[in-house]
């Protein structure tokens, strides 16, 4: 008789519950798209020259501004959807091409145009207080992590499903993150380094482009383009 590890069969049988690959997948797509580390550089530039209690009340106010504006469109997704008459299917596809182009950007460790148009940072180092405009939006809330949110509750039965509290919750734990990398910019520049950071964005880049093929692919057998396997 074959031995078995009871910790890993354990763990494979969590793995397949329904509410923790869902959670994973939320977690993982908005987390990815509104990628904290990638911001660094832009934040410190941004916040260059301000007292540490300033840039964290700031990296506060970005946060906070992402939460909110992410909640928003978690809870007013299936309103949308239905007021403009788009099909679950047909936002797949589309929020799978976007983030598509943003993780392909990701790869070759550089900010999509959606996240950051050329002259953010600068405008934003200019102005008084920056937390909301351009650091919550649209470097942290930027189209592709409004999109995957959307997508994701899309397939919510009600907003009363358990899929939309594990929507909201990656969306809270997500933001918290960002927060302390923010918040930490300058110690976590310090230890990664710019190649490091690079790294882990290209990492993160791979793991967003697999995502947004799933997405699109989803979409296509929704429409009955793909057969269900």
């Amino acid at each position: 008789m074959l031995w078995t590890n009871p910790a890993a069969t354990a763990f494979n049988e969590l793995s397949h519950a329904p509410i923790v690959r869902f959670s994973l997948l939320a977690l993982s797509s908005i987390f990815f798209l509104v990628d904290p580390f990638a911001a660094i550089p832009s934040f410190i530039a941004i916040t260059g020259g301000v007292d540490e209690k300033r840039r964290k009340r700031m990296a506060r106010k970005a946060t906070l501004t992402c939460f909110i504006v992410l909640t928003g469109f978690g809870l007013a997704g299936q309103f949308i959807f239905t007021l403009f008459g788009i099909t679950l299917p047909a936002f797949e596809i589309a929020g799978g091409l976007i983030l598509l182009l943003i993780g392909l950007d990701m790869l070759e460790a550089r900010r999509s145009p959606t996240q950051e148009a050329q002259g953010d940072t600068e405008e934003g180092a200019a102005k008084e207080d920056a937390g909301i405009v351009p650091l919550g939006v649209p470097m942290l809330a930027g189209p592709g992590a409004i999109s995957s949110v959307m997508v994701l509750v899309g397939t919510v039965p009600s907003l009363w499903h358990w899929q939309m509290g594990a929507i909201l919750g990656a969306i809270a734990v997500t933001c918290l993150v960002s927060y302390w990398v923010l918040s930490s910019a300058g110690r976590i520049r310090a230890v990664l380094g710019e190649t490091g950071i690079r790294i882990l964005v290209r990492i993160m880049g791979l793991l967003l482009v697999a995502l947004a093929m799933q997405f699109f692919v989803n979409g296509l057998t929704d429409l009955g383009i793909i057969n269900r396997s």
